[in-house]
């Protein structure tokens, strides 16, 4: 027979994890008794911005402009445009008039994201795991691919586009075969040294890459691998590796264009059409997440007064106010191409 005192010792393990859902259980209370504590806001909140974070692969090279309370649906992205030369030679004595600051403002509007799942009172008394704690790990992957899903379509609408290494003159000519290459990443940083686009880091460029993309590239014996380079703790999110002064991200979330390309052999099918994106700095701008772009919403039992009368229902959530917005077309460049793989998953 169980020692007594481990059954009393389990009861209590399970009455302390009950209790966090207890109405009765709060210790910071602003009057209505259905309060987490702020220990557990600040953990659940971590808990799902950490699940957030790695996964935002078109946000990381972008300027990042804070969501202040208070101030309106529109957000201001400030772009200054570069002094021209100054080839006139002063003369003694003589202050020359000198320059101004020319500031262009580019507005965005902000839209609000979100979804929740409903925990039940029974799941949550009956059942061996965390139920909580697992809604969270897949409410955390969902935040991340909606909002990475935002800045990706905005900064996929821009104007400066190549199509592989400038074979053919538009999207719907493109074919499996034109794989992306060397060349013409190499062409893209030449379009954007013209422009005399900066770096993101350094002497490098920014490429964010889809993993079939990567495949076919990853072959080319001038790809250099991110360990030859650098270290985990100085890697980007998901850097793979290097090629022509432009540092990769990989990721399955990189746009496609489905069945946009050129017609497969004789029948009706289409090639699938990717694109690889090379930043250059200040390219676009992007709201930040933290500082009250994301919040966790967590409502325990008892939270949902009338509606909810016999206290049988919890839920666990997030809510964003999120946008994005291109600033400069000439400091990016989207790379048109087709790939070995040619059977996707619309994203």
């Amino acid at each position: 027979m169980k020692d007594r005192r481990l059954i009393y010792a389990d009861r209590k393990m399970v009455k302390i994890r009950l209790q966090l859902f207890d109405v009765t259980n709060t210790t910071e209370s602003t009057g209505s008794g259905n309060e987490l504590s702020h220990e557990m806001k600040t953990y659940y909140y971590r808990y799902l911005l950490e699940n957030v974070g790695p996964n935002l692969i078109h946000d990381q090279f972008g300027q990042e402009k804070p969501i202040p309370k208070n101030g309106g649906k529109t957000i201001e992205f400030r772009k200054y445009t570069p002094l021209d030369k100054a080839l006139t030679p002063l003369t003694e004595g003589v202050t020359p008039e000198g320059d101004k600051l020319d500031v262009s403002v580019v507005k965005a509007t902000v839209k609000q994201y979100g979804n929740y799942i409903r925990l039940s009172d029974m799941l949550l008394l009956t059942a061996i795991d965390n139920n909580l704690v697992e809604a969270l790990n897949l409410l955390g992957p969902q935040a991340a691919q909606t909002l990475d899903t935002v800045t990706r379509e905005v900064i996929n609408a821009g104007t400066n586009v190549q199509y592989a290494e400038g074979q053919v003159d538009s999207r719907d000519e493109l074919t499996p075969e034109m794989k992306l290459t060397v060349r013409a990443i190499r062409l893209a940083v030449r379009t954007l040294k013209r422009k005399n686009a900066r770096p993101i880091e350094g002497q490098e460029y920014a490429g964010i890459i889809h993993s079939d993309i990567a495949f076919d590239l990853m072959d080319d014996e001038a790809f250099v691998e991110w360990n030859k380079y650098t270290t985990p703790e100085k890697m980007w999110k998901n850097e793979i590796g290097k090629v022509a002064g432009v540092r990769l991200s990989e990721t399955t979330e990189a746009k496609i264009f489905p069945s946009a390309g050129a017609q497969i052999g004789e029948g009706p099918d289409k090639a699938d059409v990717y694109s690889t994106l090379i930043i250059g700095r200040d390219a676009y701008g992007i709201t930040s997440v933290e500082g009250g772009g994301l919040e966790t919403i967590v409502k325990q039992l008892g939270s949902g007064g009338t509606a909810d009368p016999l206290n049988q229902r919890a839920t666990a959530g997030w809510k964003a106010v999120k946008t994005a917005e291109i600033l400069q077309n000439d400091f990016m460049v989207r790379i048109e191409t087709g790939s070995s793989n040619n059977i996707h998953e619309a994203n």
